[in-house]
């Protein structure tokens, strides 16, 4: 995978949006040359999704490390070490989010990927003018910048475990309901 180096927009994914691996491959591919954004996260979420791939999706340590390894080479710029004296200066309701929006800051963010929106409110990263997203919110705004790039992707996608569109548009139904149904909107009545 290639980056854009050009994608001056960077999101930063949490733990929970890399777990489910139909979404984290729609994300990923949507950062792949010609980029939409730049991806961005920590040695800290890679491990909270490893654990979560262990523990509740019952992958093997090794299934789980070859996952997380394969994002890191595809992605080396997007690893963001958190000087400790920032973990220690970013406030979040949950403590043990901390490390996502200081990750988010220190990377440069403009919107942190996640499920956990009440842990970013907006007095906690209003200062860094830093957005907070719904992978679903996300992934809609990218189809509206870019609708032909992102089919283009999701049949990549698709290829890639012989699946079609609307394969790939199911598996997205559950993590992301109103992007999957704009997607099939579009399907049915394509507007570009």
């Amino acid at each position: 995978m290639i980056l854009n180096q050009n994608s001056e927009y960077a999101a930063l994914l949490d733990a929970c949006v890399i777990v489910p691996m139909p979404l984290c491959d729609t994300l990923l591919r949507l950062a792949e040359h010609p980029a939409l954004y730049r991806p961005l996260w920590r040695e800290g979420i890679l491990a909270e999704a490893g654990r979560v791939l262990i523990e509740k999706l019952h992958l093997n340590q090794q299934q789980a490390e070859r996952r997380l390894n394969a994002m890191r080479e595809a992605f080396p710029e997007a690893l963001v070490t958190v000087p400790r004296r920032l973990l220690q200066t970013v406030d979040s309701p949950d403590p043990n989010d901390r490390h996502v929006l200081a990750a988010a800051v220190h990377g440069q963010a403009n919107v942190i990927i996640t499920y956990n929106k009440k842990d970013f409110p907006d007095e906690c990263r209003q200062e860094y003018g830093i957005l907070c997203q719904t992978p679903d919110d996300f992934l809609i705004h990218q189809f509206y910048l870019n609708p032909a790039l992102v089919f283009e992707k999701l049949d990549q996608q698709g290829a890639t475990i012989r699946q079609t569109r609307a394969d790939i548009i199911s598996k997205l139904e559950r993590p992301t309901p109103q992007f999957a149904k704009l997607l099939r909107s579009y399907l049915v009545n394509p507007t570009f």
